[in-house]
C-alpha cells in the first residue's frame, strides 16, 4: 500500500510516500524557520498561508522522486492534531480533497503518534514495548508504548516544554530563533560549570517536568552578568546541561519504574547532540539501548505521518467519515486500529 503523508501542524510543510511493504519511498520538506525568525517565533497566520502555497509543489516533487503518479497512491494520511488550528486545517483539507478526487481513503493522524513511531523508519528500529521521550517545542512527555495505539502517559511538563525553554532562553541571550540549535551552538564555546543551574523536579518522586524556573534562573544569571560574549556562551552551556541532565534523569527513572531497557527519544530537541550522548551513556549502563529518528526526522516531517497512517491502515483502521482537526488531542486517548 502506497500512502502519501501530509504534515502541516506548525511551521514545516512535509510530504512523503510510504510503502507498507518496502518502507519510505520519498519525502520532501519546506521549513519556515527563516520566515518566523524575523518575528522571534511562529506566527500562526503566516504559517497557514505558507502551507497552502507549498503543499502542491512539494507533492509533485515527492512523487517525481518516487517515480510515481497520483493515481498510484492507495491512501492519504494527514496530520489532524495537535498543533496550530489554521495550519492543521490547510493540511487536512488538502489531504481530504486529494483523497476524494482520487477515490482513495484519507486518514487523520495524531502528530505525536508520528513522532513516537518515527524511529521505525530506520532499518534498525525498536520493538514494543519501550519508553518514549517526546521532546519538542510544545511537548515534553514520557510515554510507555506497548504497541500501535497502546500508550500510557507517564509524565508531562507542568509549564514550559523543553523546546519552549530553549526558545525563550535563546531570545533572552540575543541568539535568535529557533532556540534549540542556537543555544547548542553557543554552548560549544561555554563553560557549563560556571553557572550552576538546578535540575528541576529531580529531587522528588515522579516523572513530571518543569522548565519555567530554569528559564527564570537563566534570566537572573544574565541580568547579574556583564552580558558579554563569554557570559552568553557560559549561560547557554549551563542551561543546556541542566535541561539535558534533567531529561536523562527522568528517562532512566521511567525505564526503572516500568521495568524496561529500551528508550526512544523523538521530537526536535531529540536532535540535540549533548542529549543523545548523555542518554546513550546512561542507558548503556543498564544494558539498554536508545533509538532515535535520523536528524531530519526529529523535527516535523511527512514521513512519520505517512508511516503512522500506513501502519494504522494496515492494521484495519477505517478512515473517519467526518472532517475534524484537533489542536489539543491527548496521545493517551488513541486506541489500536482494530478498536477504532
Amino acid at each position: 500500500m502506497l500512502v502519501l503523508g501530509i504534515e502541516s501542524s506548525c511551521d514545516e510543510t512535509g510530504i512523503a510516500v510510504y510503502d507498507t511493504d518496502a518502507g519510505l519511498v520519498a519525502h520532501t520538506l519546506f521549513s519556515q524557520v527563516d520566515t518566523h525568525a524575523l518575528y522571534g517565533g511562529v506566527v500562526p497566520e503566516i504559517a497557514s498561508r505558507d502551507h497552502i502555497k507549498r503543499w502542491i509543489p512539494l507533492t509533485r516533487e515527492c512523487l517525481e522522486q518516487a517515480q510515481l503518479k497520483l493515481e498510484d497512491l492507495d491512501a492519504v494520511a494527514y496530520t489532524s492534531g495537535p498543533g496550530l488550528a489554521g495550519a492543521l486545517f490547510t493540511g487536512a483539507i488538502a489531504g481530504r480533497m486529494l483523497a476524494w478526487s482520487l477515490g482513495i481513503p484519507a486518514l487523520a493522524v495524531h502528530h505525536m503518534e508520528g513522532h513516537l513511531l518515527a524511529p521505525m523508519l530506520e532499518a534498525h528500529s525498536p520493538s514494543f514495548p519501550f519508553i518514549c521521550l517526546l521532546v519538542s517545542g510544545g511537548h515534553t512527555q514520557l510515554v510507555r508504548v506497548d504497541g500501535l495505539g497502546q500508550y500510557k502517559l507517564l509524565g508531562d511538563t507542568l509549564d514550559d516544554a523543553a523546546g519552549e525553554a530553549f526558545d525563550k532562553t535563546a531570545k533572552l541571550l540575543g541568539l535568535g530563533y529557533p532556540g534549540g540549535p542556537k543555544v547548542a551552538n553557543a554552548a560549544l564555546d561555554g563553560d557549563p560549570e560556571r553557572f550552576k543551574f538546578a535540575r528541576p523536579m529531580t529531587n522528588r518522586a515522579g516523572l513530571e517536568f518543569s522548565f519555567s524556573g530554569l528559564k527564570t534562573a537563566a534570566m537572573t544569571a544574565w541580568r547579574q552578568s556583564e552580558q558579554s560574549a563569554r557570559d552568553v556562551a557560559d549561560i547557554a552551556a549551563g542551561f543546556q546541561a541542566a535541561v539535558v541532565d534533567t531529561l536523562a534523569i527522568k528517562c532512566l527513572r521511567a525505564l526503572k519504574q516500568e521495568h524496561l531497557t529500551t528508550l526512544v527519544a523523538s521530537g526536535g530537541v531529540a536532535a540535540n547532540a549533548q542529549l543523545r550522548n548523555l542518554l546513550a551513556k546512561r542507558v548503556a549502563r543498564i544494558g539498554g539501548e536508545v533509538f532515535y529518528p535520523r536528524l531530519e526526522f526529529c523535527t516535523d516531517n511527512g514521513a512519520m505521518i505517512a508511516l503512522a497512517g500506513g501502519l494504522r491502515l494496515s492494521g484495519g483502521q477505517k478512515p473517519e467519515q467526518h472532517f475534524e482537526v484537533r489542536p489539543r488531542w491527548p496521545v493517551e486517548s488513541l486506541v489500536p486500529p482494530q478498536a477504532s
